[in-house]
């Protein structure tokens, strides 16, 4: 977005890709998962500005599904296995199969108390594609069946496993999407973490137009994890340069491994 109006093409502002190393600097996390990136070359600039500035990320993922222009991705100063960007994701809408349009990027993390599995989403956004699906929730519910379906393939039992579940969902923390997310029938998936800035404010984005706040970005993560959740909550990042560079805030979780933590954001 910039002055004129919405430039299909046109590049982040430096100003704001200053303001967005300053806020990743300031996170300091090990492994940073990111949504809205653009092409493989968008991710590795970022990746060598970092660099520039002495903020070194040798390992970068970008996850190549149905959306050709917004890409999740991830950076990490510790290894990644197991790398999968799942892009055949599917489930019925109006009666149509769909897919889940920007895949689901699963990664594993070997930490000193074992390993880790997350699964970055991006869920499909609030803008109303068709009039009987108002603000797309009725699509956002669907994608997020897909991928809980998917990680209770990889995750049978979820009540043993050790994974996080995290992204930007475009939705609150009572939508049904939120819901199938954290359970299916009486099977628990993952529980969803509370979040909230060092004010106690626990808004992740910004709808500078109408002047609104809201929480569309969120931490689950599964039963064996709850207990290496730091302070027993995720938190809203709100330090220098947050609010120039993006209209999201980040959120984050710190795990407690043997020795020292591990920021996962």
């Amino acid at each position: 977005m910039t002055d004129a109006g919405y430039r299909q093409d046109y590049p982040k502002p430096e100003a704001e890709k200053l303001a967005l190393r300053q806020v990743i600097r300031g996170l300091a996390a090990d492994v940073l998962v990111l949504q809205e990136i653009g092409s493989p070359a968008h991710l590795a600039e970022l990746q060598r500005d970092l660099r520039s500035e002495g903020f070194v990320y040798p390992h970068a993922v970008v996850a190549d599904a149905a959306d050709a222009d917004r890409h999740v991705a991830v950076l990490a100063n510790v290894p990644l296995r197991s790398v999968v960007t799942h892009r055949e994701l599917v489930f019925t809408y109006f009666g149509k199969k769909e897919r889940v349009k920007r895949g689901l990027l699963e990664f594993t993390l070997t930490t000193e108390s074992g390993d880790v599995t997350c699964f970055a989403v991006h869920l499909k956004s609030r803008f109303t594609d068709r009039a009987e699906d108002p603000l797309s929730a009725t699509r956002r519910s669907g994608e997020a069946t897909a991928i809980r379906d998917l990680i209770l393939r990889r995750f049978p039992s979820p009540g043993a496993a050790r994974f996080v579940i995290l992204g930007d969902c475009n939705d609150g923390r009572t939508s049904k999407a939120l819901a199938f997310l954290q359970k299916r029938g009486a099977t628990k998936i993952a529980t969803l973490l509370a979040a909230e800035d060092s004010r106690g404010e626990a808004w992740s984005h910004a709808f500078r137009r109408e002047e609104t706040y809201s929480r569309v970005d969120h931490i689950l993560v599964s039963a064996p994890l709850l207990t290496g959740v730091d302070g027993g909550a995720a938190k809203i990042y709100d330090g220098p340069g947050v609010r120039g560079a993006s209209d999201h805030r980040p959120v984050f979780v710190v795990l407690r491994k043997a020795t020292n933590p591990a920021k996962v954001d």
